[in-house]
């Protein structure tokens, strides 16, 4: 039955629908399986680091569109929308709450419907920590893996990554299973 481990959890799944139904197609679940695994361990550290400053990853998200930007760190919300890939609703009740938290200000350009946002001094000083809390705690998880190793899967993440936007299109989930 393949180079399949019975004592990994992943392995005995396809091990147990090989038994049951041979021939089933059992070859994506030690990829799809892991990866939903780590995607959600990594989304419930994120989170409960986030947690622990008071903010969310839909915080982080708004805020990290708005300080990669660049000076003067300000986009419009169509911009937001785009680069965050969820739904100018969403986007507009994150603005509200970010705005009524003293991170970002919203101004309407004169003679047009366009809105621009803002990031705050204390919206950039929130995402600076943030940014190094998340950034940090993620460089710290992945060195679970060799230098080289890191390198080697950031790669093959990419390969398949590339390769199923192919097949399946990009629908710009910003947040595992969303």
């Amino acid at each position: 039955m393949g180079d399949y481990n019975p004592d990994d959890a992943v392995d005995a799944v396809a091990l147990a629908w090989l038994r049951e139904r041979p021939g089933t197609p059992v070859e994506g679940i030690g990829i799809v399986t892991r990866l939903w695994m780590c995607a959600k361990l990594l989304g419930e550290d994120r989170r409960r680091v986030l947690a622990s400053v008071g903010a969310d990853t839909a915080t982080l998200d708004l805020l990290s569109v708005l300080r990669r930007s660049g000076e003067p760190y300000q986009l419009t919300t169509r911009q937001i929308t785009e680069q965050t890939g969820v739904t100018a609703g969403a986007i507009s009740q994150r603005l509200a709450r970010a705005e009524n938290a003293g991170l970002v200000e919203r101004s309407a350009t004169e003679g047009s419907r366009i809105v621009l946002v803002t990031l705050t001094a204390a919206g950039h000083e929130l995402v600076e920590q943030l940014v190094d809390r998340v950034l940090g705690r993620e460089a710290e998880l992945t060195s679970i893996l060799t230098e080289q190793q890191q390198t080697e899967l950031t790669e093959l993440l990419r390969v398949f990554l590339d390769g199923l936007r192919g097949e399946l299109g990009d629908p710009g989930v910003a947040h595992v299973g969303a």
